[in-house]
């Protein structure tokens, strides 16, 4: 079946005037490829933290960058609002008091955009503070006023200080969407003073890794299908913030909810920080990750630059987070880190100064002082670190061991430019593709304007064009990692991003790129391989190599923009005849096809087993616009 239709392809293609490529792949093992080729970028946007990966599921849970006490709502005839009278902590100034009412008052929150129920366990806590004898029942409601479940609280609040109350609520039944409400009820008559007062009130369902405060297991799920191998974190506009003193700050993201303050994000809203530095080191953890960790390098989004004189306590604070992550706990920092309950220090080998620094003023600065105040630190201390300075374009003295950060954003036709833009590169200093995306069609005049809210099929193969090209120079290359990793449907910021979702996990989008990653991704490639024969390069795109720890021999390649399906022979050095090969090809209906809330997925794979001919090769065809992966299994 499959050898009649490639020969009826091969026709095809012969008709159409499409020359056919013939390789050679040696078996001379070549320079070893990064282990961390596939990655992910984490970037606290599109509520992509609170409301999206980070599983709580209130919003709004502690008031925290706004006077608001939106979406909470009154419940039977109470009153609420935001109160600073009485703070929680130095990090949670401001409270929601309930007031008024009679009979059974209290609250409801909707969420993020809604709120997903199930008949399993939810965690769930809310610290009181006010004279109430009786009892609360935390809820969830269905948009009909049916309660899903319920579990009454005896109060322990008291007038004197605040108490936390813990809870676990598992539902009778599952909600048919997830347009539910979660709310806490009690009876106004055992209330002394006519008000009590709420803060930081938490419901989590169960997380990935069954973590506390942990991550959403479907979101974790839908990365770990990624295979992939590299974090960067903890974001790049985020991190840097947009004016003094919103960077991120590793200390107000560690410990008690209680004790994080939160921030005004970068991308209009407030962050929680319950996503901090330690909930980035366990996402490593069950990933099998490689951290890399981005700092704060003295440049605000809004152009403000720390002068030299007044940069060192930011040195020194980066210097302070690796010793609380890596530090012995006979160290200052090391020892909080055990105090909170991670004893054993974790690895960081890479980090980044900064993000984006040749942009917003910051160049010049970042030149003649910034990026070396923080190498020189860091190397005395950690000598064996990679140190990545956060653009590839020219940098005067840059170090011999540092690294650079190359970001594209761009349309399909552009990006597959950068195919070979690592063959010429300057060896000197390895780099990470530390965000990358096609962001609009060829066709859009201005790249930035009108966007497409999904990836689409012609953009996903030219990043697959990008990511082949990079991974043919993996010794050079430390790997790559699509930006914007996560969009709420309900409130973007940027788009297209690989994985949308919203309350409801039915109705995630993995998109059409991250289907190409997913095939690129879980094939990896140890070792290079030489390649020689007809090298276009277009329309086909290929890179050639070897898994060590299987033995497979391995061809990665797209067709894009050919006149018809590109027929290929690839011989591998050393395989016989008679050897086997798996060939995977993903196409799909048209090069603007996406995927969508609610729709199948366009992406169409074919799955092939192959046998070498007599002479050890493989023949088969590519259709225009697909991503393909030939693995040969090791020779018999």
């Amino acid at each position: 079946m499959f050898r009649s239709f490639a020969l009826a392809v091969l026709a095809a293609a012969i008709m159409a005037g499409v020359d056919a490529v013939k390789l050679r792949v040696s078996e001379t093992v070549g320079a070893a490829s990064s282990p961390h080729m596939y990655g992910v970028m984490f970037e606290d946007i599109n509520y992509s933290g609170d409301g999206g990966l980070y599983a709580e599921l209130i919003r709004n849970r502690a008031f925290q960058g706004t006077t608001s006490v939106s979406p909470f709502t009154a419940v039977g005839g109470a009153k609420v609002a935001t109160v600073t009278t009485t703070p929680l902590s130095s990090a949670l100034p401001r409270s929601m008091t309930v007031t008024g009412g009679s009979g059974t008052v209290g609250f409801s929150n909707p969420g993020w955009w809604g709120i997903d129920i199930k008949v399993q366990p939810y965690t769930g806590s809310f610290y009181v503070r006010g004279d109430y004898t009786g009892t609360f029942k935390a809820s969830f409601q269905s948009a009909t006023g049916e309660v899903l479940g319920s579990v009454e609280i005896a109060s322990a609040s008291t007038a004197s200080g605040w108490t936390q109350h813990n809870f676990t609520l598992i539902p009778s039944k599952a909600a048919g969407d997830s347009k539910n409400t979660f709310t806490v009820t009690y009876d106004a008559a055992g209330v002394k003073g006519g008000s009590l007062n709420f803060n930081l009130i938490s419901v989590f369902p169960p997380t990935f890794k069954n973590r506390p405060n942990g991550l959403r297991r479907d979101l974790m799920g839908a990365l770990a299908e990624l295979n992939p191998s590299l974090l960067r974190f903890p974001g790049g506009n985020n991190m840097e913030g947009q004016s003094p003193p919103n960077h991120w700050k590793w200390q107000n993201t560690i410990g008690p909810l209680k004790d994080r303050p939160g921030r005004q994000g970068t991308w209009n809203y407030p962050n929680t920080d319950g996503l901090g530095l330690v909930e980035y080191m366990q996402w490593c953890e069950d990933l099998n990750l490689e951290p890399l960790l981005a700092t704060f390098a003295g440049l605000y989004l809004g152009k403000n630059v720390i002068a030299q004189n007044a940069l060192q306590p930011y040195v020194d604070d980066f210097m302070n987070e690796l010793e609380f992550l890596m530090g012995d706990t006979s160290t200052k920092y090391g020892a909080l880190r055990a105090s909170l309950g991670y004893p054993t220090p974790w690895k960081v080998n890479f980090v980044e100064v900064g993000n984006e620094d040749d942009l917003n003023n910051g160049k010049d600065s970042y030149n003649s002082y910034r990026y070396k105040m923080f190498y020189n630190a860091i190397k005395a201390k950690y000598p064996n670190m990679t140190i990545i300075a956060s653009f590839e374009t020219t940098m005067s003295g840059l170090p011999a061991d540092a690294a650079k950060d190359y970001h594209t954003y761009n349309q399909p036709n552009k990006m597959i430019n950068d195919f070979t833009k690592f063959d010429r590169y300057d060896r000197a200093h390895k780099v990470i593709v530390g965000e990358y995306a096609n962001i609009n069609k060829d066709s859009a005049k201005d790249m930035w304007a009108n966007r497409p809210l999904y990836p689409w099929w012609r953009g996903s193969v030219a990043e697959a064009v990008l990511a082949i090209g990079a991974e043919r120079n993996g010794d050079v290359v430390i790997g790559l990692t699509y930006a914007p990793l996560f969009c709420n449907l309900n409130a973007n910021q940027w788009v297209p991003d690989l994985i949308a979702y919203n309350a409801d996990p039915s109705q995630t989008v993995l998109s059409t790129s991250h289907a190409v990653i997913k095939l690129l991704s879980n094939t990896r490639i140890t070792n290079l391989l030489s390649t020689t024969g007809s090298d276009p390069p277009k329309p086909l795109y290929y890179a050639a190599g070897i898994n060590s720890k299987t033995g497979s021999r391995i061809l990665k390649a797209a067709v894009y923009e050919s006149r018809a399906a590109v027929p290929v022979t690839v011989t591998f050095t050393g395989v016989t005849a008679g050897t086997t090969a798996t060939l995977k090809i993903l196409t799909a209906p048209n090069e603007n096809s996406n995927n969508a809330v609610g729709a199948a997925s366009v992406v169409q794979t074919v799955a092939q087993t192959l046998t070498a001919a007599a002479d050890g090769s493989f023949t088969y065809s590519l259709p225009d616009m697909s991503v393909s992966v030939l693995e040969v299994k090791a020779a018999a």
